[in-house]
């Protein structure tokens, strides 16, 4: 069957839906659903999220030069969307969705108590492109729930989070393991 043309559009799908926090400290802090986000480097280890300049989030991002992502769970999905379609600039979203902001260990925003994986980062330069415009920043610190770390193994199991992920104007949780990275070419054991 042949493919069908679209116009030119953003359809890299699925992309991880995180809560980026912003702020100088937990009192002036904010959050913003974003989708348009993803690692760029790994040495130094280096990611990105672009956000509309007409966004709440926006000038606090460019003010403080730094942010945290924080990944999400089916049990934050309406928390996910609810901060996504309401603005900073008319609610408090801590108290509104009941998340718990924690302070900052390497930034001076806070992270969310309630995620399974917070990356707190340092703007490196802003690229303005069009609609959105780029933060890319490095990673300063990762910090990890330990309640995804194996007792036996000590191995971080971040599958087991529940994490969701956004397609197309559509939240979905994560699917069924598949392989892992080399499987393809790993000789089987007799």
């Amino acid at each position: 069957m042949p493919h069908r043309n679209l116009k030119p559009g953003t359809m890299i799908y699925p992309l991880p839906a995180v809560i980026v926090t912003c702020g100088a400290g937990i009192e002036q802090s904010n959050m913003i659903t974003v989708a348009w986000t993803g690692t760029i480097c790994t040495d130094p280890a280096m990611c990105y999220i672009s956000v509309r300049p007409s966004r709440h989030s926006y000038p606090i991002l460019r003010e403080q030069m730094q942010f945290t992502i924080n990944l999400t769970t089916e049990a934050m999905a309406r928390a996910t969307d609810w901060i996504g379609v309401r603005s900073g600039r008319d609610y408090d979203k801590w108290k509104e969705t009941g998340l718990t902001p924690v302070k900052g260990v390497a930034v001076a925003c806070p992270y969310i108590k309630e995620s399974p994986l917070c990356i707190e980062c340092k703007v490196k330069t802003v690229l303005p492109l069009g609609s959105h415009d780029m933060f890319v920043a490095q990673v300063v610190n990762v910090l990890a729930d330990e309640r995804l770390f194996d007792p036996e193994t000590d191995a971080f199991r971040l599958d087991r989070a529940g994490l969701i992920s956004y397609s197309h104007g559509q939240y979905f949780r994560q699917g069924d393991h598949i392989g892992k990275f080399g499987f393809s070419v790993q000789k089987k054991k007799k």
